[in-house]
This record gives structure tokens, C-alpha cells and sequence, in this order.
């Protein structure tokens, strides 16, 4: 499992991605005007409702010991009738090292399949794709699946929007066309330390790690007539290392299909590395 680790970390990372009272302007969605702040609290209650969608990811990181970072990719997520995600980054670069055949995901009920030319090198795996059941693990290693399953849950659309929430700055800066849909654009600053408080108190502590140099975070919305967020871009910088996570949202409510790979294509994880 600690092969496993980092597949699932990455999964994780591409989900990362991304509540108050602040500034005065306005905005128009459809024929109503309101306050800046008010929108946003509609679009996180509107984020809320969606149990389906689909989205583009791009994670850009610069500085740091480890370098230039890069994670771009593509997600589909179903809350209902059970969890399930189905996570594709195309390309992972960390460093300035490219992960060859860059990384897939599948998340179904208690199940992760992984796909991953590194994951097989180390591992030593002869399918496509490495099956990981809960009850296949140990306990201690249960417990780090069942943790990225819950970051899955925490960091989705509504989790990212809500954060939004706690800005005191925030504003309209206009209309914009996101994939074809008109949009208001609103812009503003949130406060890591505010943000950390209305997310799971569980899920505190890894956001403020994940983001221990940076204060504010910048971000940009763009939310449609409904309230609904199309695209959402989180940026920061501290002590000269900078990141830029950009997500654009569609196919709200509507069905998607996740599914688990082929069974001839798909083998279980190598005896040696399931326990520690």
C-alpha cells in the first residue's frame, strides 16, 4: 500500500482543488441583482444541491524544494446512489519530471482501481490496472483508503465553492462566456484560516497544511444564471512559491457513467505491498 500511496495522493490533489459578508458591489445573474457576497453564498448552496458533474482540472506550482509541479486532468463524480469518482490526469509533472503515462483513478463504493505505469514499475504489477479492496488491507492501511475516499467527498465542487464563502473582499467584475453559458465573474481573497473553519473539522488540519505558507488565497468565479459555478480558479503565493488551480464545471445533475475497468485487464495488488 505504500506504492499505493502516492496514485491515491494524486487523485486527491487533482480534486483539490478548490461562507460571509464583504463588499458592496453587484452582479447580474439572469434579470436579479445582488450583492457579490450574496451570490456567492448562492452559487456554495446551488454547489450543494449537485450530486453529478463533470470538470476540467489544471494545477500549476512553481518554487519550493521540489520545483515546478504540474497536474492537468479530467474528473466525473457522482455523490448518488453511492460515491464514485473516475479521476484522469493526463499529465503529471513534478519537479520538472514527467510521470510517464501520466495516472487514472476509479473510485466505486469500496473499491479503487488504479492505473498507473509507476505504480506497476514499483509494484510489479501484470495487468493495467491494480484492484484495491478495503477488506483485502490491514486496518492501518483501511484507514489510509478510507481517508481518500473522505478527501474525494471533502474537496468536490461544493467543498471548494464554500470556501469561497469566507471572503470579506470579494466583488463583480463583469459578465463572461465560460463553455457557452453566460457567466458573472466575481473576484476576491478568502483567508486560509477563516476557510479551515467551515469545512470538517476532520479536513482542518490538511487544509492548513496543504497551505501553511499562504494567508489569503486569490480566487475567481464565474457562476451562471442559476447560480450555478462554471468555473472556479484558487491562486496563491509565499516565500517565492507560487500555485494556480483552475476547474471548469458541466453536466450538473446529469447522469454519468463510472464504471470499473474490464476484468481481464484489472489484477490485485501484489502480495508484499499491502501491509506495511
Amino acid at each position: 500500500m505504500r506504492r499505493l500511496a502516492p496514485a491515491l495522493a494524486l487523485g486527491a490533489a487533482a480534486l483539490v482543488a478548490v461562507t460571509g459578508c464583504g463588499a458592496q458591489s453587484t452582479g447580474s445573474l439572469g434579470n436579479i441583482k445582488l450583492a457579490a457576497a450574496e451570490a456567492v453564498q448562492q452559487s456554495a448552496q446551488r454547489a450543494g444541491e449537485v450530486t453529478s458533474y463533470s470538470a476540467d482540472l489544471v494545477l500549476d506550482a512553481t518554487g519550493g524544494d521540489k520545483g515546478a509541479s504540474k497536474v492537468q486532468g479530467s474528473l466525473l463524480y457522482q455523490s448518488k446512489p453511492q460515491l464514485a469518482t473516475d479521476i484522469k490526469l493526463d499529465t503529471i509533472t513534478f519537479g520538472g519530471q514527467n510521470v510517464p503515462g501520466g495516472a487514472r483513478a476509479i473510485l466505486t463504493g469500496e473499491t479503487v482501481y488504479v492505473k498507473s505505469e509507476l505504480l506497476n514499475k514499483f509494484a510489479g504489477a501484470t495487468k493495467p490496472w491494480v484492484k484495491v479492496s478495503l477488506s483485502d488491507l490491514e486496518t492501518n492501511e483501511q484507514a489510509k483508503v478510507r481517508d481518500f475516499m473522505a478527501q474525494v467527498q471533502q474537496f468536490d465542487l461544493a467543498g471548494t465553492v464554500k470556501l469561497l464563502t469566507t471572503s470579506k473582499d470579494v466583488k463583480a467584475v463583469g459578465t463572461e462566456t465560460v463553455g457557452g453559458v453566460e457567466t458573472t465573474h466575481y473576484s476576491g481573497t478568502f483567508p486560509v484560516a477563516e476557510a479551515a473553519q467551515v469545512i470538517d473539522p476532520a479536513k482542518r488540519e490538511q487544509l492548513q497544511e496543504k497551505l501553511s505558507r499562504i494567508k489569503n488565497v486569490k480566487f475567481d468565479l464565474w457562476s451562471d444564471a442559476e447560480s450555478l459555478p462554471r468555473k472556479v480558479t484558487l491562486s496563491g503565493s509565499e516565500q517565492n512559491a507560487t500555485f494556480n488551480l483552475a476547474a471548469s464545471f458541466k453536466g450538473f445533475n446529469e447522469p454519468v457513467q463510472i464504471a470499473a475497468p474490464p476484468a481481464d485487464q484489472v489484477g490485485d495488488l501484489p502480495e508484499n505491498h499491502r501491509g506495511n
